[in-house]
């Protein structure tokens, strides 16, 4: 008996997920994925497009591309879920499956803040990214403001490896003793959910360079025309280039299809992924898995890449009867780029208990090679 397997989002969670049922289901199975967007592009790497290392095409690859491995690719945006019956309408087309897993990442809400948008460059995508890039090879001096709209954001280190990048290219071209770089934190510490050392450590690299950190500064309004940030607290900042973090939440078509809870993300076993429907599963950025501090569990590609090799595994192993059922340890790491072809890793076990048990080392040349090893090892190995 044929059987389908529909993951919806082609990110990395959703991108693992595929090849890794693709890999261990029989060849009568059909794994499909689905994504808006025809190109999947390295996230990590929009870092170095920001600072002009990088340019898209080089880590950007076609979707369609996964068809070598034997997986459909159907290009659309979902516009239906229903979980019940693991139904998907997809521009107009029904699809159903034996399986279903969401992938479909967080949804960018800079609307949400009055003047945000049409102030300020989103990091968080690659149009976003591409417009720093062309606004700091213009830039010959004032004030950069670096801004997290919210508390919670997927890749926490994100934020604060930009403002150390874009200090790096300001000393490399000589324009760093013209501006002042200032970062406006809505959360109380850098990576807060990786503990007090972990943020003490980022903070400290952050202010040595120079760059002044104001935490628990909750953005109210922007005001494009003068230039002027308002923040809940009653400051005020002034900027002429502001590169911000926008507010997330889970698409549309997920909320409606009564996948979320009250948080307004999808709840889901910690261990397997599994959502309160029966073979509907959902991993990465559109999750939320509260740990025993009190935070949630970080949005975080690194967690969506194990996520999805648990989820994969998992349905692999109802179907087929082979392998043995895994579960998810909530173990994780990241990248910290410094600048300067340097770079720390955080790493540790986020489910430990009573507070996520996270590390610190570099910064230093190994782990920017580290990190430079895996962004080609990603392209390679899944294109």
């Amino acid at each position: 008996m044929s059987r389908t397997a529909l993951v919806l989002g082609a990110g990395i969670g959703g991108i693992v997920a595929a090849e890794t049922l693709r890999k261990l289901l029989p060849a009568s199975d059909r794994v499909i994925a689905v994504d808006r967007a025809g190109q999947h592009f390295f996230p990590p790497s929009l870092l170095w497009l920001m600072v002009g290392e990088r340019s898209p095409e080089e880590f950007s690859r076609p979707l369609d591309r996964l068809l070598r491995r034997g997986i459909e690719f159907r290009q659309g945006s979902v516009t239906r879920i229903d979980p019940v019956q693991r139904e998907v309408e997809i521009d107009g087309q029904t699809l159903r499956a034996d399986a279903l897993v969401t992938a479909l990442g967080a949804e960018y809400a800079p609307e949400t803040i009055p003047g945000l948008a049409e102030a300020g460059l989103c990091i968080y995508t690659m149009e976003g990214a591409t417009a720093i890039r062309d606004a700091l090879a213009r830039f010959s001096g004032g004030r950069i403001v670096v801004l997290t709209a919210a508390p919670q954001y997927k890749c926490p280190a994100a934020p604060y490896e930009t403002a150390l990048l874009v200090d790096s290219y300001l000393r490399k071209r000589g324009l760093r003793e013209k501006a002042e770089i200032e970062f406006f934190a809505a959360e109380p510490r850098p990576m807060f959910v990786a503990g007090p050392e972990l943020g003490a450590a980022v903070r400290g690299m952050v202010e040595a360079r120079g760059i002044a950190y104001h935490p628990e500064h909750q953005v109210k309004e922007v005001d494009p025309a003068n230039r002027r940030i308002s923040f809940a607290n009653g400051a005020s900042a002034e900027y002429d280039l502001l590169l911000y973090v926008p507010p997330h939440r889970a698409p549309a078509v997920v909320r409606d299809a009564g996948l979320t809870n009250e948080s307004g993300w999808v709840s889901v076993d910690r261990n397997t992924l599994q959502t309160q429907f029966d073979n509907v599963f959902a991993l990465g950025d559109i999750t939320t898995i509260p740990l025993k501090m009190g935070r949630p569990l970080p949005k975080a590609g690194v967690f969506a890449h194990g996520q999805a090799e648990v989820v994969a595994h998992n349905i692999a192993h109802a179907w087929t009867g082979k392998g043995a059922p895994r579960q998810f340890a909530g173990e994780g790491m990241c990248f910290i780029e410094t600048g300067g072809g340097r770079a720390g890793i955080g790493k540790g076990n986020f489910y430990a208990e009573p507070t996520p048990q996270v590390e610190m080392r570099g910064p230093n040349r190994f782990w920017h090679m580290g990190k430079i090893l895996y962004e080609k090892h990603w392209l390679y190995r899944r294109f």
